[in-house]
């Protein structure tokens, strides 16, 4: 990368580090208001059982929210990840209930088909320059339809596979220390957190990442194959989507053909929640998990007060859109 290109990509991605710090302090602190407010309000919010089922949900979205926080740092942005949650786990369901195959080939079958469907997702965008929202609305089409096609709209259970439920419902750290019985998919959870926090900021994946969303053509007059870079992007988003796929057939021992679509709504939101500017170039990994938590919490707090569904989703909706203004606000002052 030249001399100016590397300038220029630097001071759009180390700008905004301060500004981004206060966001997630933001969140984090709206987060706590949530949990006190609903301790408050009902004494059930903070009994084992509802933090285990908070955890629960927490990590599905928020596998598929680190998914979706790659794409839309490049300044895309991906429908289809529900959708390719249900489409990967309907293979898993028939590599494992259908073919009778061991538990790791339906596990590695489920990440393989993520992974292919973000590969075809990036290629459509790079290569065909078909825009990110037009390409992946189209692609979660034809993820539902294969994923009904495939199961004869049927869902496929996991009855006859040892070890299945364990993925997301078993509790290594239970098994060692029986006091702090914390879900397998919520350990799950933060090895992909984890595992993509580092990609973004020490590897070259990462750092093409985040100078994509920033300056997509500077970066490609310095040199750089900047179609392999945003194919290789959404190809291990694709493929975190197979991990969620595996966490949910694995909490409901079934693949549910039918399920998924509704999900890409709660990981964006979770995303802008946490800080990841929708225009691209900048976001971090913690972000999404505390903007994954917040949406966890207040959903379940709502429940737990029994507000209506419908309302549910009002609140859901009003928070995506209070989400993007303060992320607008945020760029105008840089």
């Amino acid at each position: 990368m030249s001399t100016e290109a590397t300038t220029q990509t630097a001071t759009a991605a180390a700008a905004p580090r301060l500004s981004g710090a206060h966001h997630r302090l933001l969140a984090f602190a709206s987060l706590i208001v949530l949990v006190v407010g609903f301790s408050l309000a009902s004494p059930n919010f903070m009994q084992t059982s509802n933090v285990l089922a908070i955890l629960q949900a927490t990590s599905v979205n928020g596998v598929l929210a680190i998914a979706a926080t790659l794409v839309i740092i490049t300044g895309g942005i991906d429908l289809s990840v529900g959708t390719l949650m249900t489409f990967c786990a309907v293979i898993c369901g028939v590599v494992l209930t259908y073919m009778g195959m061991p538990l790791p080939l339906g596990v590695i079958a489920a990440i393989l088909a993520g992974a292919a469907a973000g590969f075809c997702s990036g290629t459509f965008v790079a290569k065909l320059k078909v825009p990110p929202f037009i390409a992946t609305l189209g692609m979660m089409l034809i993820l539902k339809g294969l994923s009904l096609v495939i199961s004869g709209t049927r869902p496929i259970y996991f009855n006859d596979t040892p070890g299945f439920t364990q993925i997301a419902q078993g509790s290594l750290v239970g098994a060692i220390i029986p006091a702090v019985p914390v879900p397998n998919g919520v350990l799950v959870l933060f090895i992909v957190a984890i595992v993509a926090s580092f990609i973004l900021s020490k590897t070259a994946l990462g750092r093409y990442t985040f100078a994509l969303g920033s300056n997509e053509e500077a970066l490609r007059l310095s040199g750089v194959n900047t179609d392999r870079w945003k194919i290789a992007v959404y190809t291990l988003a694709g493929s975190i989507c197979g991990i969620a796929g595996l966490l949910i057939a694995s909490r409901l021992n079934s693949a549910q053909p039918a399920l998924g679509q509704g999900y890409e709504l709660d990981a964006i939101a979770a995303v802008v929640i946490g800080g990841t500017s929708l225009s691209g170039g900048r976001g971090t990994v913690l972000g999404t998990l505390i903007g994954a938590l917040i949406m966890a919490v207040l959903l379940n707090g709502l429940r737990i007060m029994s507000v209506a569904q419908e309302w549910q989703t009002v609140v859901t909706g009003s928070i995506i859109i209070l989400a993007v203004y303060v992320d607008m606000l945020r760029r105008r002052k840089l």
